[in-house]
């Protein structure tokens, strides 16, 4: 026998033999004990601490540091000659590193 045949016996003999089974009120409690609410507690809780994080770095001088940082590297490139990067690149390599970051961030919370 090919798996065809094989395929058209099963679906023959179940379509034969269905039969329905009385629910009695367990779908619904299938579905009340699904992980819902939790996800929900933790969306919560995860921005709660994304909230926290933001405030911390804010408040701490994260963004001066960045800032510096970003400064100091591009008057270093400026100052080793490299000023024959187009200015698409620099903006490129920005965006990139910026989305590199923020996924970097994402993922640990």
């Amino acid at each position: 026998m090919t798996k065809v045949d094989n395929d058209k016996l099963l679906r023959d003999f179940f379509s034969k033999n269905k039969q329905e089974i009385a629910d009695n009120g367990f779908s619904r409690r299938v579905m009340h004990h699904l992980p819902d609410r939790s996800r929900r507690l933790a969306r919560i809780w995860s921005a709660f601490i994304m909230a926290v994080v933001t405030v911390l770095f804010v408040w701490l001088g994260g963004l001066e540091a960045t800032w510096g940082t970003i400064r100091d590297v591009f008057i270093g490139m400026l100052n080793h000659g490299t000023t024959s990067l187009d200015p698409k690149s620099i903006i490129i390599a920005t965006v990139v590193l910026i989305f590199m970051a923020t996924r970097k961030v994402a993922s640990m919370a």
